[in-house]
């Protein structure tokens, strides 16, 4: 459902991504790690039609990102790490707004009121989004990613800013998300919420690909068969890390 081959995307004399390919199937979560600056949100930027790559090709549920956005974006939801939203519009309206984008109206009320109820924006929902709390703004983001029942979706670091109860939900949701066959690219700092969640993991390192594979694999890799994500993590980053100064948190 979800291809990206060969992508490329360079800033002046700054090579950000760097030859990467990932393949993702229907019912799949890939975490997507590395330290800062790896490449990870430009990697999903790209995927998510905001960044034009300088090469390569990214696929979505078979249509190309780049000739063929408007089909290639009607089955896709993304959730960047800091939410862009419409201030001046309420809750309500903002959703109808995404449905209305994605041509789904039809479904709209009743996707509406369970994600209003699910995230507990229903009291809010007719207030100005302006006004909302950081966390209920990324709460927002994830209810306007979900109202149109998309089958690929991408998440930068979705948990932060939640709240511990909207951390649990979010993580559920993707859970049915994927029982219910989506493919699912998540970038996250949160290595023991990767872990419990994704199916396989890709470290990047300076835009290129260091590792991929199950937690098992990165194990046999690292030489660290007892390890947890986070101890192998550091260990095949641990030069990174110290020139980043990123915290395993």
């Amino acid at each position: 459902m979800l291809e990206i081959r060969n992508l490329v995307k360079q800033y002046k004399n700054y090579l950000a991504v760097n030859d990467l390919s990932i393949t993702i199937q229907g019912g799949e979560i890939v975490g997507l790690l590395g330290p800062n600056g790896a490449g990870k949100t430009t990697a999903l930027r790209c995927t998510a039609g905001i960044l034009r790559p300088n090469s390569g090709e990214i696929l979505i549920n078979g249509w190309d990102i780049v000739t063929n956005q408007g089909k290639a974006k009607a089955g896709l939801a993304f959730v960047p790490e800091v939410p862009s939203l419409y201030e001046l519009l309420t809750v309500e309206e903002h959703l109808k707004f995404v449905a209305m984008c994605f041509n789904t109206l039809d479904q709209f009320e009743v996707k509406r009121d369970e994600l209003l109820e699910r995230y507990d924006l229903t009291e809010k929902r007719r207030d100005l989004v302006a006004t909302l709390s950081k966390g209920m703004k990324q709460k927002l983001s994830v209810a306007c990613a979900l109202i149109h029942s998309a089958n690929v979706m991408l998440f930068d670091e979705p948990l932060i800013g939640v709240d511990p109860a909207g951390a649990h939900e979010l993580k559920q949701e993707i859970q049915r998300a994927k029982a219910n066959g989506a493919a699912i690219l998540i970038s996250t700092h949160l290595l023991d919420t990767a872990e419990k969640l994704c199916d396989r993991v890709i470290i990047l390192n300076k835009g290129s690909k260091m590792v991929e594979g199950t937690l098992a694999d990165l194990r046999k890799f690292s030489g660290m068969e007892t390890s947890s994500l986070e101890e192998v993590f550091l260990r095949l980053t641990e030069g990174e890390i110290a020139a980043t100064g990123l915290s395993n948190g």
